[in-house]
């Protein structure tokens, strides 16, 4: 090996991080798209904004340390501050408002998508890049602006093609836990975060994993001791009573947390705000099977205040080697009255949702309930040097009419370039030599009815004789020829 050779970097992808095609970018577009729709169905304005914030306005995510970098990639901007890319959309959002407040209709409501990016242990259908897609209301503190997210958020789901028994949209309030413990006598902030954090992991550990959590602590199988929330017994049976709450109806639910919750001032509050949600998600046409109340979700970030929600998927998918994958949760938000007063000072109600983009299309793709693959363009093949002019000039035809159409620019035969545009997915290839210039014709070959036949042919010498799904046509209609062709396909 040279000295060059040896020094030469590795090609690799850094962990937590996807080179992706476009097959992926094209499913992440449709899903973008289809749930954009809805969002501005519903009268939500579009923002955009930077990729970068100051750390300090991401500040709930970062430890006391010199380099803010843990749940973050931060880096020291030339004038010292330290700046960090996005952990979310809603942060930005919150910094939004409180710079333009004066000039904002209010309630404010916009939605946004973009790559976010977080430093954290990557996982099956997790990265450190992804794709959201939120929308929130700012300036309403009415449970009905939670039922109208919520309700998107459902609709949302269908639009972008997923079946509604593939996932399950779960509601619960913070304030009913809260409610609970501060009956219970556990007043301590520390310990109720501690109590959140067994109660999110119920769907992992189980009421035996949370109730040890909930205790003195829980170590698992590797032997790693996770500290407890110490709460006393009758805490935890509290707790543990009220994370089993979750009946078939909205409204059986709030009648067993009814009795649960021990008539404490902000449970009561809760199960207020939870029933107004219930009687507004009735009248938006949310079924008891779209949207229900589950008091085991608690959702992972400090911030939110009030309702929360999630969405988890539901499909059964196997990895490469046939092993169960579990891709969880694939969108959640909820109230987070706090938010902007980080800025401000004042409190400001907001509520939001955000769909997991990448995770939701990775889901699908691994599922098998995937998009349609990215189609190529038209290819049209370079069979004679001399006729590039004739190839470019019937390109831009084609493309000026709204087909997406290429000139083979490589250096290879017919067969090669037909190989090539049968892996681009084209749905169509255009030949033209010397003979069909002399004659005003061109020679199209319908590449997606060909790969249907070339299914149904075991005979090779059928086949060239046959040859399926190509004719020859007047140079004047390639454009009418080869719409009908992408319009055969749908």
């Amino acid at each position: 090996m040279t000295d060059d050779a040896a020094n030469r970097p590795k090609a690799r992808t850094p962990r937590g991080f996807q080179d992706r095609r476009a097959d992926a970018l094209t499913a992440e577009r449709a899903i973008l798209t289809a749930v954009s729709r809805v969002y501005e169905s519903y009268g939500f304005e579009h923002l955009d904004t930077g990729a970068f914030e100051y750390a300090d306005a991401l500040g709930k995510f970062l430890p006391d340390a010199d380099r803010p970098n843990e749940g973050v990639f931060a880096l020291r901007d030339d004038d010292e501050q330290w700046m960090a890319l996005r952990y979310d959309l809603t942060a930005p959002l919150a910094r939004f408002v409180a710079e333009h407040s004066e000039g904002l209709p209010k309630p404010f409501r916009r939605y946004a998508y973009g790559p976010v990016w977080r430093n954290e242990k990557p996982g099956p259908g997790r990265y450190r890049e992804f794709i959201q897609c939120d929308a929130d209301t700012v300036g309403s503190d009415r449970p009905e602006a939670d039922a109208e997210i919520i309700a998107m958020a459902v609709a949302g789901y269908a639009a972008a093609g997923l079946p509604r028994s593939a996932y399950a949209l779960r509601i619960n309030n913070r304030k009913l836990l809260n409610g609970l413990l501060t009956a219970a006598g556990v007043t301590d902030p520390g310990q109720k975060l501690a109590v959140l954090r067994a109660v999110d992991k119920l769907d992992r550990l189980g009421i035996a994993g949370v109730t040890a959590l909930l205790g003195a602590g829980r170590k698992d199988e590797s032997g790693a001791f996770t500290p407890g929330a110490r709460i006393a017994s009758g805490a935890i049976d509290s707790v543990l009573a009220f994370v089993q709450a979750g009946c078939a109806t909205r409204a059986e639910t709030l009648d067993r947390l009814s009795r649960v919750i021990g008539g404490s001032a902000e449970g009561d509050e809760g199960l207020e705000e939870l029933a107004r949600i219930g009687a507004a998600l009735a009248n938006l046409g949310v079924g008891e099977d779209q949207a229900l109340f589950e008091p085991a979700v608690v959702r992972g970030l400090e911030y939110y205040t009030g309702a929360v929600f999630e969405a988890e998927i539901l499909l059964e998918i196997v990895g490469d080697h046939g092993e169960p994958m579990r891709f969880g949760s694939i969108g959640g938000g909820g109230r987070y009255d706090d938010l902007v007063a980080r800025f401000t000072g004042q409190r400001t109600p907001a509520t939001g949702f955000s769909f997991g983009v990448s995770r939701l299309a990775a889901a699908l793709a691994a599922s098998g309930v995937a998009a349609k693959r990215a189609r190529g363009p038209v290819v049209i093949l370079a069979l004679d040097t001399s006729l590039m002019g004739d190839y470019m000039a019937m390109a831009g035809e084609l493309r000026d009419a709204g087909i997406a159409a290429e000139v083979y620019l490589g250096a290879s035969g017919m067969r090669a370039q037909m190989k090539y545009a049968d892996r681009r997915l084209s749905p169509a290839a255009v030949i033209v030599g010397g003979d069909e210039i002399a004659a005003g014709a061109v020679t199209i070959k319908d590449l997606d009815l060909g790969r249907a036949l070339a299914s149904q042919v075991s005979d090779n010498q059928a086949w060239r004789a046959d040859r399926p799904g190509q004719f020859t046509a007047p140079r004047s209609e390639l454009v009418a020829k080869v719409r009908a062709i992408l319009e055969a396909d749908g």
